[in-house]
């Protein structure tokens, strides 16, 4: 993260943090001629349109009153995206008892793949419910086995 985009996290995370939200990822990037600030927000059970525009009022005000970006941009603010990658213990507990996708580097059980349910994590393990057939199954796994972890949207 850059200086700008550090300013901007350390004050909008506690504005986001009043509406039950939490803010994920920054980033001020420049496309042809135009700035845009980013600002990825999640919370459990998802970020609606509603919930963006919440955000993106009260942050605008306070960064035009801080002023940290001189000169025009635009800011976006968006959910990171149904299926992001989840990076820490923050994600999978925004995470719990929504979908998820586990990729292990070696097979577990005859499988390496498994799509399902959140249902607990540790600082070991990552606990998935899923379907096998038509049964319900549980594994835990352990996270150092694990290659992918992300979000999953279940049909």
């Amino acid at each position: 993260m850059n200086h700008i985009e550090q300013k901007v996290f350390d004050n909008a995370a506690p504005l986001v943090e009043k509406l039950d939200f939490k803010l994920i990822e920054v980033a001020f990037v420049k496309e042809g001629k135009d700035r845009f600030l980013r600002l990825y927000l999640d919370k459990k059970g998802g970020i609606t349109l509603e919930d963006c525009a919440a955000a993106s009022e009260v942050v605008s005000e306070k960064l035009d009153e801080l002023e940290i970006i001189k000169g025009a941009y635009f800011l976006d603010v968006s959910s990171p995206g149904a299926e992001r990658p989840i990076k820490n213990d923050d994600d999978l507990e925004l995470t719990m008892d929504n979908g998820i996708y586990v990729k292990t580097y070696q097979q577990i059980n005859g499988e390496k793949e498994w799509t399902g349910v959140l249902k607990s994590y540790d600082e070991d393990t990552v606990t998935v419910e899923y379907k096998d057939k038509a049964k319900k199954k549980t594994i835990s796994i352990e996270r150092k086995k694990i290659a992918t972890l992300r979000k999953a949207v279940l049909i």
